[in-house]
């Protein structure tokens, strides 16, 4: 949303300051907000965020020189900034991701639609890109970008917001207690869409999966008494969080459970593409959905966009015809091909449930030879070797054909295949991308069909790419 620096000031709680060369700076106007030096565009207001790693305050020269129209920076760091940063407006706080949270939560909250969060162990961006597709059917919808939906990149998300939009659909993460509760805070959500709990992020909660349920359910607390939960009924943890809600909980999913006056599948196929075709049966109406993904838990998401789109009073058919358009984002399921074979690149992240569907996804694909390339799955601590061995022994069940571990923990998952599976099962461990990315180039076939799929500390799209370099 463009503001005049004078009231983003007013929105982040900052002291504006400008050299007298610059005549009324309050009324320049920023046309859109930034925190990345490399990318910030002209007319942008620069955030000078610390960040694990990097302070943008190092990076503040670069930012004007790029043409941002402003800067927010912390008022200890004034002192040390060069002229050619104190020659611009800048904008002074304590601190700046504060700053930039603070702002966000006042565009939000002058804003006049309706916040959609959507949180969930596995399959979250998809969830979003399904909701914000099925409401695009009637409404203006912002969704947010990728998977920008922590503490730096929601804030920047409803930054983006227009007087126009009547919707934005926005993806909450987290890898620890108190911050989804933290981001609905700053984002206000009208209603919450909640896919799944699973073992993501597992290290940091020492009670294990119930600590993470109580985290996920950090977003229906969040609600408002006049909010909307949709709850996937068919998740054992999910499925209960409707229970000591004040406001109206809707329950989707691919399974018995769900409200057929709302959304239920009552039919589920896996065509030979792979792709899943769905009756979808809500408020009397029957429809085929054909949608073009990969994997039985896309049912799933496709009931909790359905779900939130008839909540909207968005018609089946309509909901649907909007969800037959939905691609996979890169990384996450996008095929491509190589000497004849078809490589599943889901290289963007993995977790044990996200895993195990993807491993049900290959197994339902003809071909010569089905491979698994498994990065290891971070942030799991101590259950690390026990839950790569289940999807090990989930990937011999499956009878996939070829098993690649990749790096650390991923040689649990070798282990495990090669004690489940049948005999003339190939498990392979190695120890980094580069090097499944040769293994692949040496040993796939035509007709083999290979999934990628690791954690993103792993980097599996080297092993894509060394395909095409």
């Amino acid at each position: 949303m463009r503001l005049s620096l004078a009231e983003a000031a007013l929105g982040c709680a900052a002291k504006l300051e400008a050299p007298a060369s610059i005549a009324a700076p309050g009324a320049l106007v920023a046309q859109g907000y930034s925190i990345d030096s490399r990318t910030v565009a002209a007319g942008e207001l620069f955030f000078a965020v610390k960040g694990e790693r990097l302070d943008g305050h190092d990076f503040l020269a670069g930012a004007i020189e790029r043409g941002a129209v402003g800067a927010v920076v912390s008022l200890e760091r004034v002192a040390t900034l060069p002229d050619a940063v104190l020659a611009a407006p800048l904008l002074i706080v304590e601190d700046t991701l504060q700053a930039l949270q603070a702002l966000a939560s006042h565009v939000r909250r002058h804003w006049g639609g309706r916040v959609v969060g959507v949180t969930g162990s596995a399959g979250k961006t998809s969830t979003k890109d399904a909701v914000a597709l099925a409401l695009s059917a009637r409404f203006n919808v912002l969704k947010s970008l990728g998977n920008l939906n922590n503490g730096f990149g929601l804030p920047l998300q409803l930054l983006r917001l227009e007087p126009e939009h009547q919707y934005a659909v926005l993806e909450m993460g987290m890898n620890h207690a108190g911050e989804i509760a933290h981001l609905a805070r700053i984002a206000a959500p009208d209603w919450g869409v909640i896919t799944n709990v699973g073992m993501a992020h597992v290290e940091n909660f020492a009670d294990g999966q119930a600590g993470i349920a109580r985290a996920k359910y950090e977003l229906v607390e969040a609600l408002p008494g006049t909010g909307v939960a949709f709850l996937n009924c068919d998740d054992r943890y999910v499925g209960q969080f409707g229970r000591d809600f004040a406001g109206k909980a809707i329950y989707f999913g691919a399974g018995p459970c769900a409200d057929p006056q709302i959304v239920s599948v009552t039919e589920l196929a896996v065509a030979d593409s792979g792709c899943l075709e769905m009756e979808i049966r809500s408020e009397g109406e029957t429809g085929m959905l054909r949608l073009p993904l990969l994997g039985r838990h896309n049912a799933t998401n496709a009931a909790a966009a359905i779900a939130v789109a008839r909540e909207a009073g968005i018609g089946l058919g309509d909901a649907m015809r909007a969800l037959e358009t939905l691609r996979p984002g890169e990384k996450r399921g996008r095929m491509l091909s190589y000497a004849g074979a078809t490589v599943i690149d889901d290289s963007y992240n993995s977790n044990p449930e996200a895993l195990k569907s993807m491993i049900e996804a290959l197994a339902a694909r003809p071909a010569k030879r089905r491979i698994l390339v498994a990065g290891e799955m971070l942030e799991l601590g101590d259950f690390a070797p026990e839950l790569h061995a289940e999807c090990g022994r989930a990937a011999a069940e499956a009878g996939i054909d070829v098993v690649i571990g990749v790096r650390g923990n991923a040689e649990h998952l070798v282990l495990a295949v090669k004690e489940a599976a049948a005999p003339g099962v190939a498990a392979v461990f190695l120890p980094d991308a580069e090097a499944a990315g040769e293994w692949l180039k040496e040993n796939l076939r035509a007709g083999d069909v290979v999934l990628v799929k690791g954690s993103r500390g792993v980097r599996l799209e080297r092993a894509i790419g060394g395909l095409t370099s």
